[in-house]
């Protein structure tokens, strides 16, 4: 079986539920976006963070998305750069611990790269990213042995502040005949980059994963179905995650739009790579459209649910139960 990889930031995310939204306002981070910090800033919110319950678990967008393949019986790989801490060592061992075959590069001098996950009483999440060891993945770093028999790489819209590293990155790929996947990671980076990314959507990728405010962002249209309209006549696999009302797909003149699971809502965090990972589980697999939605949705309805990103055993038995 050709195997799919994930090529993304290596990060621990750190968890925190916050009783309200006056952290957020203290500390600039915009409710629902990811905002990167620098070493000092990172000591700013570790202190934020001081006397709050804190969770610990790998992340990562791609390697999020990734772990949800491993869990469904998929041969997955992931790439990216950690450091040489225990933090590091936690990555690697969550890795093989759920069957992913790991390219971690190790960074001398930086520490791993650390998600701070900010989760508000509705569920939002807001991020405040240290990249650490992460932001050193470069362009030299891609060879094309990293697409030996490797089927698609799904790719995160986040290592965009690299545009020589996600060149490198698509025109290996193309290259090696390998399908490339984008999740468009989150709606202030596409603002802050959006030439580069629709040069990316137009040159090389396949597959484009929005939710509503990214496809906004990306289109400037309101209306999520003629976003996903006008990302599909990019001439690629288009897909806008719709929250609480589900997600849609179109490629070509076919479009099909899915309710939610209708779970409750505890957390968002990681929801989106969660249904990215179960939809192209179900692509690969050859399933129609409506059903990679379907199992998308099913799969970020139970990760809504809970605080972080970790499911129980029984509960992913039960997902794979339900898999085209």
């Amino acid at each position: 079986m050709e195997k799919i990889i994930g090529i993304g930031n290596a990060l621990v995310d750190m968890l925190v539920r916050l009783p309200d939204d006056s952290l957020l306002m203290e500390t600039g981070l915009p409710k629902g976006g990811m905002t990167l910090v620098d070493a000092a800033g990172q000591r700013r919110l570790r202190a934020c963070m001081e006397g709050l319950p804190l969770e610990q678990a790998t992340g990562g967008s791609a390697g999020n998305a990734i772990l949800t393949m491993a869990r469904l019986g998929d041969r997955v790989g992931f790439v990216g750069k950690v450091g040489g801490d225990a933090l590091g060592r936690f990555y690697a061992d969550n890795c093989r611990r759920c069957g992913i075959e790991a390219h971690l590069l190790e960074c001398d001098g930086l520490p791993t790269g650390v998600a701070n996950t900010f989760i508000s009483p509705d569920g939002e999440r807001t991020f405040g990213t240290f990249l650490g060891a992460a932001a050193t993945l470069s362009a030299c770093d891609i060879v094309p042995q990293l697409f030996d028999d490797v089927a698609m790489a799904h790719i995160e819209g986040y290592l965009v502040q690299n545009h020589e590293l996600m060149e490198a990155i698509c025109r290996t790929a193309t290259e090696c005949g390998t399908m490339l996947s984008l999740d468009l990671a989150s709606y202030n980076v596409v603002s802050a980059d959006l030439d580069f990314f629709r040069h990316l959507v137009q040159d090389y990728i396949d597959i484009v994963f929005a939710n509503e405010e990214e496809a906004a962002a990306f289109t400037g249209r309101e209306n999520p179905l003629e976003a996903l309209r006008e990302i599909a006549s990019m001439k690629c696999l288009a897909v806008v995650k719709l929250g609480g009302k589900g997600a849609s797909v179109r490629l070509g003149d076919e479009e099909a739009v899915v309710p939610s699971a209708g779970m409750p809502v505890v957390d968002t965090t990681g929801a989106g790579d969660f249904f990215a990972g179960g939809f192209l589980h179900a692509l690969h697999q050859g399933a129609p459209l409506p059903d990679c939605l379907r199992l998308g949705c099913l799969i970020a309805g139970h990760v809504v649910g809970v605080v972080g990103t970790k499911l129980p055993d029984d509960v992913w038995k039960e997902i794979r139960r339900k898999t085209p």
